[in-house]
């Protein structure tokens, strides 16, 4: 229902609605999902994926991956390639930030990220939080930014972090030899959170893959 009202996600919402059966799902540790989760690991993300499928009894479906949920999609769809159609990601990456042999310039700029949210997530005042959303939305108008920090402050800052620090460490470049179903990765050339060359690389090793 925020979503519904977001300046952000309702085009989205909209778009895809309108002609497909949409689910979409908070991860845990924000929103409307458990905030007391004591796994907030990599495999947790995926198991948690393959429980809101059986629940709905999902069988054959296509799967839109965002950011970290890019490779929460690769591995799920190499665990299940049966149920798994098509694969789209958009603004992701198979390595995280510690893994993509950072320079000294990309490290202080990941432990900035990491201190920005042990310092500013869940004060009243929004300077810190803004910060992410400049860069997830480089040209985004002042009433997106606002409701990015109000979506932020949904999660506790103690989750923010965990969740930081565990996708510092994300790898599925293995996994991503592996995805049987056609798959398109969108990268957008400004990212200011995800370079560009990453959503290059994470296109590469697909069979079936496509980069645009």
């Amino acid at each position: 229902e925020f979503d519904w009202n977001s300046p952000v996600w309702r085009h989205w919402l909209r778009e895809m609605g309108s002609q497909h059966h949409l689910i979409r799902y908070d991860e845990r540790g924000w929103g409307l999902s458990d905030h007391d989760a004591e796994d907030m690991s990599f495999a947790s993300w995926v198991r948690d994926m393959e429980a809101v499928v059986d629940a709905e009894g999902l069988e054959h479906f296509s799967v839109l991956g965002i950011s970290q949920g890019c490779a929460v999609a690769i591995a799920y769809a190499v665990r299940h390639p049966e149920r798994v159609a098509k694969l789209v990601l958009y603004g992701g990456y198979a390595a995280g930030r510690s893994l993509r042999n950072p320079s000294q310039q990309e490290e202080l700029e990941r432990t900035l990220l990491l201190n920005l949210i042990r310092v500013g997530w869940g004060r009243d005042n929004p300077a810190f939080r803004q910060v992410f959303g400049t860069l997830f939305l480089p040209e985004g108008t002042p009433e997106q930014h606002q409701w990015f920090s109000d979506l932020a402050k949904t999660m506790p800052m103690e989750n923010a972090l965990r969740v930081r620090q565990t996708t510092d460490v994300i790898d599925v470049r293995q996994e991503a030899t592996k995805v049987s179903a056609p798959t398109l990765v969108h990268h957008a050339q400004g990212d200011g959170m995800v370079p560009f060359e990453s959503g290059r690389h994470l296109a590469a090793p697909f069979p079936g893959g496509r980069f645009a």
